[in-house]
């Protein structure tokens, strides 16, 4: 078995064990439903790296600070998806000057 395919059974089997306690459509695309939580989920997990490969170094590895900018909180942001918008947090660094190359359709 080649790595893709290693990689899509595992996928499959954990959006098997996510599916299980889900008892209805509404629980999976629904207003508060799985689809959401995944996706700020997956794009909070993004914006993370991104900020991090920015500053250089991970969230509270004082270690590797190699600049005087650092992470300062989040801001809610609106995402528009095919699915409907999800409110997503956005991390912001004390300069201001990180700008989100996975922003998409992002509305304060």
């Amino acid at each position: 078995m080649n790595r893709d395919d290693q990689k899509n059974r595992k996928t499959t089997e954990l959006l098997d064990k996510i599916l299980a306690d889900c008892d209805s459509p509404e629980e999976i695309l629904g207003k508060n439903g799985l689809l959401k939580l995944l996706t700020r989920g997956l794009v909070g997990r993004a914006l993370e790296g991104e900020m991090s490969a920015y500053l250089g170094y991970d969230p509270h590895d004082v270690d590797a600070k190699v600049t005087r900018n650092s992470g300062n909180e989040k801001s809610r942001k609106q995402l528009q998806t095919e699915n409907g918008t999800v409110e997503i947090e956005v991390p912001r660094d004390r300069d201001s000057s990180f700008e989100p190359h996975q922003k998409g359709d992002l509305h304060h």
